[in-house]
């Protein structure tokens, strides 16, 4: 582990590094680690400013009780990367900094990116959850994210391609994908070619028949308006681990599910937070 310097950002000491094989964290917290793996980014690098400040404070319920290392792709990722190849950079990088098997929680991208690390290389997990998540991506949300990714490669305006996932009303969805048209200059990827071979290997990612190789107990979470995936995929990820558990909120979204009062203490319940 190369480690980087200490900036304290929301009361907590935070501590910037890379793993092996190039993966760049932070963590912060006190406790048993707890690898979080980080949501869709457009660019392979830890955040700043305040995408940094809004990361830790989600996650700070957590880390009352762990110490969270939020870890993020490799910059610099090939064409035709595969999701296994990234779980096995993933897990490489996970035994040669703790020396054992780590609770992994995957959010979004990062639950695609965790379960095709549980099944490849169970030894490297001791539990795991999985939120907003699940053992493939949905078409919309496939179509989306390649759109964004393959606009964003070529130069042109993308977020509204990934804004105006799940919004039924055309009116709202026109609306909001013009201010996300907008707002595309101030978040365009820095490395877009990173972006879009991570996307390419999302679109791929399946993991359906893979199920039964993860051994390690799992919790499945998910909200029940997600924009991005149906119910039924949380369903079917739950039933098809053997040890499983499915939890999902009510009248909740794609990304309120993380920030739900129940997340962090039944994430913290299920993981154990004895250090």
């Amino acid at each position: 582990m190369n480690g980087g310097g200490v900036v304290v950002v929301k009361g907590f000491e935070v501590v910037e590094g890379e793993l092996g094989h190039g993966l760049p964290y932070f963590a912060f917290g006190e406790g048993r680690p707890l690898v979080f793996l980080r949501w869709f980014t457009p660019d392979h690098t830890n955040p700043s400013g305040w995408m940094r400040a809004s990361e830790v404070k989600t996650l700070a319920p957590l880390a009352r009780n762990f110490r969270v290392y939020a870890v993020n792709r490799a910059p610099g990722m090939a064409e035709g990367t595969s999701m296994a190849d990234i779980a096995r950079d993933h897990a490489a990088a996970l035994r040669a900094e703790f020396g054992e098997p780590v609770d992994v929680l995957g959010i979004s991208s990062g639950g695609s990116v965790a379960l095709q690390l549980a099944a490849d290389h169970p030894s490297a997990v001791r539990r795991l959850v999985i939120a907003s998540s699940g053992c493939r991506l949905p078409e919309p949300a496939r179509a989306s994210q390649l759109k964004y990714a393959t606009a964003a490669a070529e130069g042109k305006r993308a977020l509204q391609h990934m804004a105006t996932v799940g919004i039924e009303s055309p009116v709202k969805a026109r609306l909001v994908g013009a201010v996300a048209w907008l707002a595309d200059p101030l978040m365009r990827p820095k490395n877009p070619a990173d972006t879009l071979a991570f996307v390419r290997a999302e679109d791929a990612f399946d993991v359906t028949d893979r199920l039964t190789d993860i051994t390690a107990p799992t919790l499945v979470i998910g909200g029940e308006r997600d924009e991005f995936y149906p119910q039924s995929i949380f369903h079917q990820t739950a039933e098809g681990i053997p040890d499983s558990r499915l939890i999902i909120y009510p009248d909740t979204t794609h990304m309120g599910a993380i920030k739900h009062e129940r997340f962090a203490p039944e994430v913290t319940e299920f993981l154990g937070s004895a250090t």
